[in-house]
């Protein structure tokens, strides 16, 4: 099984677990600490919150500024309803809005912004009819 963490710096590793906690999100102490909190997305998916300090230790060059969209991390939810509740509550808990809520074809979006001002996407897949062309 592969894993992916995500990295992403932070001004205050506090804050953040105070508002991903605020989003349901679960943490792994393991691997986390007071300058580290790693954030569990699902099995085998982390983010990482390194405050400023101990993220310029992997990278090279400068960190980007927060007004600067580096990555826009997104993540699958089951329903639209679970999507607009994510974002109902990253929105009371100190997020900023980011782009609309959408419905697209297979699709149903929405977005915000973290304290941080990292974008965070969030998917909902719906189903589609059956192709009737297909059929035939």
């Amino acid at each position: 099984m592969r894993m992916i963490f995500v990295n992403l710096p932070v001004r205050d590793v506090a804050r953040s677990r105070e508002f991903f906690g605020a989003l349901g999100f679960a943490f792994d102490e393991e691997y986390s600490s007071e300058d580290v909190l790693c954030v569990r997305v699902d099995e085998n998916i982390h983010v990482m919150l390194l405050e400023e300090a101990p993220f310029r230790g992997f990278i090279n060059g400068e960190i980007a500024d927060p007004d600067t969209t580096e990555v826009l991390t997104c993540i699958t939810a089951e329903t639209p309803d679970e999507v607009d509740g994510l974002v109902t509550r990253a929105l009371a808990a100190g997020g900023r809005p980011w782009k609309p809520t959408f419905s697209e074809g297979p699709m149903y979006g929405g977005s915000f912004q973290d304290p941080d001002g990292h974008v965070w996407e969030l998917m909902a897949l719906l189903p589609q009819p059956e192709d009737a062309s297909a059929e035939s």
